[in-house]
């Protein structure tokens, strides 16, 4: 049976005992700083020099300095930069300035789990998940509440692994909404399939294929934009509060039906067996490694797909529509510094 922690069964002592490195300012490295900050954590940020991040940070009130000062200061460090880029950063800045009794902290198993990055056996090694994004997690902590979040170790040479990542979830608010017991394995191979087969992989493939479908049959995009597109995320909203028996309790009779006698023509057994296949794929380690060699060659192909679906049409006929929707502030990547 899975393990739940809540707020009376961490010790904020610990982490407020210690001093903190953030690496990275980006979705979830503001979320945990800030909170870390506000808990009463000596916590400082590392950033890069010329990093567009570096004024965001200080203005929010926190220190910053470069990664290697950061590290050496700290005797915590959350490693908050990209995947792709946790090997390199490992070596030439982190690994250089730890020092034995050291915690080395991730929001994400990728690189300790498929062995990018393998720590000396003097260092903690944990592993402090929010399952939410980064702005989430800042907002339920400000707000009181705060988001689920997962805690694994990887390695404790301490000894008070477990509970210096309790603390830890404690300070950034993860105990509010409850802290869940796993592994560095189950929490990667998961995310990733999760990520791949229906959060975004599935889901944005399935929204493409419908749209060029009502297309193609001679429907106004912007007719088929709104039901395959603006519409899912009143079903996926239904689906979060209550499950798949609440979102079909709330839609008509004629949508459930709909669903239980057409869905399965979709995700057939073929669908499910090519989830297992990628399944698969994620535990042997090969979808790490085809990603890494990947980013090293310059990432020509993921280059190539952001490139192909900002002038698809589901794209196009979106970013008109939600010009004029008042009720809601249009989003582009080129928003995001």
């Amino acid at each position: 049976m899975t393990t739940m922690y809540y707020e009376a069964d961490a010790d904020p002592a610990l982490i407020t005992r210690r001093k903190v490195a953030v690496l990275g300012f980006g979705s979830q490295g503001h979320a945990h700083a800030l909170n870390l900050k506000d808990s009463g954590v000596d916590v400082v940020v590392g950033l890069r020099d010329g990093s567009p991040r570096v004024r965001a940070a200080s203005d929010a009130g926190l220190k910053v300095v470069d990664p290697a000062t950061a590290v050496a200061w700290a005797d915590v460090i959350m490693v908050l930069v990209p995947d792709q880029v946790q090997p390199q950063v490992y070596e030439e800045i982190i690994r250089p300035n730890l020092s034995p009794g050291d915690a080395l902290f991730f929001a994400h198993g990728f690189s300790i789990h498929f062995g990018f990055i393998t720590p000396p056996p003097d260092i903690d090694v944990v592993m402090v998940a929010p399952k939410g994004p980064g702005h989430l997690v800042r907002r339920q902590y400000v707000e009181g509440s705060g988001v689920p979040t997962l805690l694994a170790v990887h390695q404790d040479a301490t000894g008070d692994a477990q509970p210096l990542g309790l603390s830890y979830a404690h300070g950034i608010g993860g105990t509010r909404g409850g802290v869940i017991e796993t592994t560095f394995d189950a929490e990667t191979e998961t995310d990733l399939f999760g990520e791949q087969v229906i959060l975004c992989g599935g889901t944005d493939a399935l929204v493409q294929a419908a749209f060029e479908t009502l297309t193609e049959a001679g429907y106004a995009p912007e007719m088929a934009y709104f039901e395959v597109l603006h519409e899912l995320k009143l079903i996926v909203d239904l689906m979060w509060e209550g499950g798949i028996e609440w979102m079909r309790h709330s839609i008509s009779d004629t949508a459930e039906y709909g669903d239980v006698t057409r869905g399965p023509r979709i995700v057939t057994s073929e669908t499910k067996a090519e989830m297992k296949k990628i399944l698969g794929e994620i535990q042997s380690g090969e979808f790490a490694r085809e990603w890494m060699a990947e980013y090293a060659n310059g990432a020509p192909r993921l280059k190539a797909a952001r490139e192909a679906i900002a002038e698809h049409p589901v794209e196009t006929t979106g970013r008109e529509l939600r010009d004029m929707m008042t009720f809601l502030v249009p989003k582009r990547p080129s928003d995001d510094v």
